[in-house]
Protein backbone atom coordinates (compact mmCIF):
# COMPACT_ATOMS: atom_id res chain seq x y z
CA UNK A 1 0.00 0.00 0.00
CA UNK A 2 2.68 2.24 0.88
CA UNK A 3 4.20 1.77 -2.84
CA UNK A 4 0.54 2.10 -4.38
CA UNK A 5 0.48 6.05 -2.09
CA UNK A 6 3.29 6.84 -4.51
CA UNK A 7 1.36 6.29 -7.25
CA UNK A 8 -1.04 9.33 -8.73
CA UNK A 9 -3.13 7.29 -10.89
CA UNK A 10 -3.66 4.52 -8.66
CA UNK A 11 -6.89 6.68 -6.45
CA UNK A 12 -9.00 3.97 -5.01
CA UNK A 13 -6.85 0.62 -3.72
CA UNK A 14 -9.39 -2.22 -2.58
CA UNK A 15 -8.34 -3.14 0.70
CA UNK A 16 -9.16 -6.89 1.96
CA UNK A 17 -8.97 -6.72 5.58
CA UNK A 18 -10.62 -9.40 7.21
CA UNK A 19 -9.75 -8.70 10.99
CA UNK A 20 -8.78 -5.62 12.93
CA UNK A 21 -5.02 -6.14 12.21
CA UNK A 22 -5.14 -6.36 8.36
CA UNK A 23 -7.07 -3.11 8.90
CA UNK A 24 -4.71 -1.05 11.23
CA UNK A 25 -1.43 -2.29 8.67
CA UNK A 26 -3.56 -0.67 6.12
CA UNK A 27 -3.58 2.32 8.04
CA UNK A 28 0.06 2.19 8.79
CA UNK A 29 0.77 2.57 4.91
CA UNK A 30 -0.05 6.21 4.96
CA UNK A 31 2.86 6.75 7.31
CA UNK A 32 5.17 5.30 5.30
CA UNK A 33 7.43 6.96 2.92
CA UNK A 34 9.31 5.06 0.41
CA UNK A 35 12.88 6.27 -0.80
CA UNK A 36 13.58 6.46 -4.50
CA UNK A 37 15.16 3.62 -4.09
CA UNK A 38 13.24 1.72 -2.11
CA UNK A 39 10.44 1.94 -5.17
CA UNK A 40 13.00 1.08 -7.82
CA UNK A 41 13.25 -2.77 -5.65
CA UNK A 42 9.83 -2.90 -5.63
CA UNK A 43 9.30 -2.29 -9.35
CA UNK A 44 12.36 -4.12 -10.71
CA UNK A 45 10.57 -7.17 -10.77
CA UNK A 46 7.37 -5.88 -11.96
CA UNK A 47 6.53 -7.47 -15.68
CA UNK A 48 3.36 -5.46 -17.27
CA UNK A 49 0.85 -7.59 -18.75
CA UNK A 50 -1.89 -6.61 -21.40
CA UNK A 51 -5.68 -5.99 -20.07
CA UNK A 52 -7.48 -9.44 -20.50
CA UNK A 53 -11.23 -9.67 -20.71
CA UNK A 54 -12.14 -5.74 -21.66
CA UNK A 55 -12.98 -4.17 -24.74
Amino acid sequence: LAWMLTKPAITAPIIGASTPQHLEDALAASSLKLTPEEITVLEEAYVPHPVAGFS
